[in-house]
């Protein structure tokens, strides 16, 4: 394969990437507290070799997957009425204890479980500012999440919800639509605007992802009719010399 060859298949990758992409954003538009992840490409410039003119041969550019930023903006705050779901309104994360350590979620759909801990939407405990779960006595039956995270019920405070930020979100690892595993340590959010009875829906327009996800089937529909064009052209000059022969 000669280099439109090898042109044509680094755009072909990079267009199956940029789907990859927009349909996983798609598949969690209605997950809580979820980010949408966009691509990004870069060209690969090379000096083409043996070549008679002009000298020096000209730079050939390949189209090269780099990696995939995280969009944090925030998603819409939709009221639930359940006095345990909370919305971050502004920067924070919670914390949840996993099997794997401490994970961090913008998805602050909370409930009970049999032990009458706070769990989130996958049955992780909810932690609190000193880093143990949060749990409810069994006469806790008026429960108020405050502004600043506080938790309390009628027989007094019970603890203080855990919100963490970090200095750079785009090195968090998402786990799952939900999830975030980070190498760096978080900082405590000082004054944290928490909503009691909502939810942070996810970032994702539905309606513009399928924009994206339209124009992106495109361009991988023109790149693989050059790729069948450039093979019908290689085949015409191997027939040419063979005839020639």
């Amino acid at each position: 394969m000669d280099t439109p060859g090898y042109i044509i298949l680094s755009r072909l990758g990079a267009q199956l990437r940029a789907t990859e992409v927009l349909a996983h954003n798609m598949a969690n538009a209605d997950t809580p507290g979820f980010r949408a992840a966009r691509p990004i490409f870069a060209a690969a410039v090379e000096q083409q070799r043996d070549v008679g003119g002009p000298s020096g041969g000209r730079p050939v550019a390949y189209a090269l997957d780099r990696a995939t930023w995280r969009d944090t903006a925030a998603g819409p705050i939709g009221v639930t009425g359940n006095p345990l779901d909370v919305a971050i309104r502004g920067e924070g994360y919670f914390a949840v204890e996993t099997p794997e350590g401490e994970r961090f979620t913008r998805a602050g759909r909370f409930a009970l479980d049999a032990q009458r801990r706070l769990i989130d939407a996958e049955g992780y405990p909810v932690l609190g500012a000193a880093g143990t779960p949060i749990g409810f006595a069994a006469n806790d039956t008026r429960i108020e999440i405050q502004g600043d995270g506080t938790v309390r019920s009628e027989n007094g405070v019970v603890g203080r919800l855990r919100v963490v930020r970090f200095e750079n979100e785009q090195a968090l690892k998402p786990q799952g639509g939900r999830l975030y595993a980070a190498d760096d340590p978080p900082e405590p959010v000082e004054r944290p605007n928490l909503v009691q009875g909502a939810v942070e829906g996810s970032n994702v327009s539905a309606v513009l992802e399928m924009t994206r996800l339209t124009a992106e089937l495109r361009e991988f529909q023109f790149a693989t009719q050059f790729a069948e064009r450039e093979g019908e052209r290689l085949q015409g000059a191997v027939d040419r010399i063979l005839r020639r022969r």
